[in-house]
């Protein structure tokens, strides 16, 4: 545990991450997040730590240190930081609701540093996604429009809070928007979330596949059907192999 006087609280966390340390896992990771020259992933920086040591890590410290040193987390050149800074956040929106709106500013002020899949996934729809769900969506939709892969996929997975509560207009909206899309990684995202609509509302994905199946990508049809039948995945993509 840290001691009572020491009040740097990143400066621990960050310390205690790279204890962790583990080339070999970080060159794995590395292809993972495709952190290579002209990869969407370039320029960042990885330790190797795994998702359980960083949370043992953070376990220790959420509740006592402030916004303020999380920004300066969130910001850090080292992806796990940002990890844990991203992990942190979701911990302290969860419990106090009178720092929701100052924690969805800070995330939206920093998004450029929410820069891979994993760190979006694991934060857009437990932050802004449930703030955005009771809130003005002016940001979504600016998030949605920003020709930025990062902020788009923001935007799209953050619309899984939606889903889980049954809403699904906004995420059909943008499943539209972005079937022109030039990168897997949002037709990924799309149909994920189009998977995500099938397990609550399967009448929902049907009605999409059945005006689009023959448009979508073949990365995006083949995520949102996975949980449908066998008869069914044949069904839609043999339409789609006959464009």
């Amino acid at each position: 545990m840290y001691k009572k006087e020491e009040k740097n609280f990143a400066t621990l966390i960050s310390k205690e991450l790279m204890k962790y340390e583990d080339k070999s896992f970080a060159a794995w990771n590395t292809k993972i997040l495709n952190i290579c020259k002209g990869g969407y992933g370039e320029g960042d920086v990885l330790l190797g730590v795994r998702v359980p040591q960083i949370r043992n890590v953070i376990r220790k410290y959420w509740m006592d240190i402030d916004l303020k040193e999380v920004s300066g987390l969130l910001c850090n050149k080292i992806h796990e930081i940002r990890f844990a800074a991203l992990m942190i956040l979701i911990a302290k929106y969860k419990i106090d609701d009178k720092f929701k709106a100052d924690i969805v500013k800070i995330y939206l002020k920093n998004s450029q540093y929410v820069n891979n899949w994993d760190l979006v996934d694991l934060s857009a729809p437990k932050i802004v996604g449930h703030y955005w769900y009771s809130n003005c969506l002016t940001d979504f939709w600016k998030y949605a429009k920003s020709n930025n892969i990062w902020r788009e996929r923001i935007a799209i997975v953050s619309t899984l809070y939606f889903i889980k509560q049954a809403r699904f207009k906004e995420t059909i909206i943008l499943a539209e928007m972005f079937m022109n899309y030039k990168h897997d990684l949002i037709y990924k995202a799309v149909g994920w979330m189009l998977r995500e609509i099938g397990k609550r509302n399967i009448n929902k994905l049907i009605l999409f596949l059945d005006e689009y199946s023959y448009f979508m990508p073949r990365t995006m049809l083949r995520y949102s059907i996975e949980k449908l039948s066998l008869k069914q995945k044949k069904y839609y993509l043999k339409k789609k192999s006959s464009d």
